[in-house]
């Protein structure tokens, strides 16, 4: 698979790439004239086929004049496909929802102005530990080593500046591209970094490189390869050995799965050792998604006191309880409210064992414990059982009456009926959070929200992306008015990449999830025609079908719409709702995390 893309013509001075801290070398770029290699054999052809095959066929990006010629060589490429996004931040978000369905996403955009605004992104991205390649067009390499101050920086002849911003938000900075001869190595090294961390890595190219041939790029990419991780062998035993001794003497234990088992690519792993132990099984919020929501011993969302009904009870009264990949944070422990003991854990992080208050494990990957633990656990299904006793199914929302204001829980009733295999579905910070966890996922149904970072308008690219890269799911999104303010501009790019995703926009006047934890006039927010906004941004350009409900028989017909006659469109449901509508579980959760950040200050 040839690509003939163009190269530069002359030869440029060698200069010193002197930038901040990083590795000093000086840049010797060559004419094609003088390189023994065809005309392709280009660094923005090499990275584009490292893309390609990292299974990268989408890449999000907005132009600017430093990575014009960059951006030529990627759309050059014929297995990958250029998406331009309105902005910087959405391209992030995009590749971020990108990453969460294909394992590694990549964004492009222009130097300072372009980096500092995707940083955002990148920032969330590295909190939920998704594989990010964040491209950035940089400087001339003339221009390196000089007192030279730029356009699109702050003013200062120090080009260091966007990479120190990106140095705590990614795993490896290290691949600053202004001299062809090392070329190669950074990107493959910056690449295997992501890969193998798991973490966004920051790429820097100089723009009047990508299209001059160099020797190192002569042939084809040897296919990406990482060489496989392994656990230490006698701390797996001996981690495995414990770990069973604890939780065989055990009365009534209980599994519960956190976010981690993604990057620790344990899923599957989990799943073998929950069909062994017999024991009942439940999911931390930020991990729904990740464990099959149809086992037969699954009983739901453990959230302290906002946890699915029954749930909380099972988990905190068991004498012992292995939580495989989670993340204890002020959110997620509902304001550190967790009834939990240390003493009577098992913690599994994607690389550690840490059994009760000792010993501890390292050096041990999470699948193969689980795996590995599966095998020496008796089937103990007393924890599912005391839960089957005191279960009471939940009930229905009341109905409607005829042309009653809709309700939020009646949403979430028809929207439960809608999901499948053959959906996904995109959960924003807000209420969105609490409402779409009770919702029950069907095998095969995807879910994906952003609750470590929880930045608001994350869902609006991220659907974008996500949808980009599961072209086999409908998404389902739901969105806050106000964090679809924030984002809203890439409805655009939906419509350009023809997507289908049905989006929600519930629309209650304010940041409702910050009104419940501490209330005030900066909470209410100025209210759009957002069908009539998003009417205006399809312009009659591709298919896009918008409609407002505002009680259940208008969002009976939206769906049957959306789902039938209108189900090769992207189609805009705009939601209205009350402003004090929201769940039961985000006045518990508010109230809890307003106590924990209201907290006075120690004595000192």
């Amino acid at each position: 698979m040839e690509t003939k893309v163009g190269s530069v013509d002359g030869v440029a001075k060698p200069v010193s790439n002197d930038v901040g801290g990083l590795p000093s070398a000086t840049c010797h770029t060559v004419s094609p004239s003088a390189v023994s290699c065809s005309s392709d054999a280009t660094l923005g052809r090499h990275l584009a086929r490292r893309l390609v095959q990292l299974g990268v066929t989408d890449v999000f990006a907005v132009p600017g004049d430093f990575n014009l010629t960059l951006l030529d060589h990627l759309i050059a490429e014929p297995g990958l496909r250029l998406i331009g996004c309105c902005n910087e931040l959405n391209a992030g978000y995009a590749a971020d929802g990108y990453a969460r369905s294909r394992g590694v996403g990549a964004c492009v955009v222009t130097f300072t102005v372009g980096g500092l605004s995707v940083l955002n992104a990148i920032a969330g991205a590295y909190s939920e530990n998704l594989p990010l390649i964040c491209i950035v067009g940089g400087p001339n390499t003339n221009d390196y080593g000089t007192n030279r101050i730029l356009h699109h920086t702050i003013g200062l002849p120090d080009f260091s500046q966007e990479v120190r911003c990106f140095q705590t938000v990614t795993c490896y900075q290290q691949a600053v591209v202004n001299n062809l001869e090392n070329a190669h190595e950074l990107l493959d090294t910056a690449i295997s970094t992501a890969m193998k961390d798991s973490k966004p890595v920051y790429i820097s190219i100089s723009c009047n490189l990508p299209a001059i041939p160099h020797p190192t790029f002569s042939r084809d990419p040897v296919p990406f390869f990482l060489s496989p991780r392994l656990s230490n062998q006698m701390g797996l035993d001996a981690a495995v050995e414990a770990a069973a001794e604890f939780l065989n003497k055990a009365v009534k234990p209980v599994m519960v799965g956190g976010p981690k088992i993604r990057v620790a690519k344990a899923g599957k792993a989990f799943v073998e050792l929950a069909d062994a132990c017999g024991y009942a099984i439940a999911v931390m919020p930020a991990a729904k998604g990740l464990v099959p929501e149809h086992h037969p011993r699954f009983i739901g969302t453990y959230w302290g006191a906002v946890s699915t009904a029954f749930c909380a009870e099972i988990v905190e009264s068991a004498d012992a309880y292995i939580f495989a990949g989670p993340i204890f944070n002020d959110y997620s422990s509902v304001g550190y409210s967790l009834l939990l003991k240390k003493e009577k854990s098992i913690i599994v992080q994607p690389d550690r064992v840490v059994v009760a208050n000792g010993p501890a494990f390292g050096c041990i990957l999470m699948k193969d414990f689980l795996r590995a633990l599966a095998k020496r656990l008796n089937c103990n299904t007393t924890a599912y059982e005391n839960y089957s006793r005191i279960f009471v199914p939940r009930g229905a929302p009341p109905e409607c009456q005829p042309d009653e204001p809709l309700r939020v829980n009646i949403l979430f009733k028809h929207i439960q009926n809608m999901l499948s295999s053959g959906t996904a579905v995109i959960a924003e910070t807000g209420d969105s959070w609490f409402n779409c966890q009770k919702l029950n996922l069907p095998q095969g149904c995807g879910y994906e929200f952003q609750m470590q970072y929880g930045s608001i308008g994350w869902s609006v690219g991220a659907t974008l992306g996500y949808a980009q890269a599961a072209k086999d799911k409908r998404v389902i999104a739901c969105i806050g008015d106000g964090s679809f303010q924030v984002t809203a501009q890439d409805i655009s790019t939906m419509l350009r990449c023809e997507q289908k995703s049905i989006i929600f926009l519930i629309n209650n006047g304010g940041y409702t999830i910050e009104v419940e934890i501490h209330d005030g006039p900066y909470n209410v927010i100025k209210n759009w025609n957002y069908t009539a906004l998003v009417d205006s941004i399809h312009n009659g350009e591709g298919k896009c079908w918008t409609t407002k409900v505002r009680c259940e028989e208008e969002l009976k017909k939206a769906i049957e719409t959306a789902t039938k006659e209108k189900s090769d469109c992207l189609c805009f449901v705009d939601v209205v709702v009350h402003k004090d509508d929201t769940s039961k579980e985000l006045l518990e959760w508010g109230s809890r995390v307003s106590a924990a950040n209201s907290r006075p200050p120690n004595p000192q």
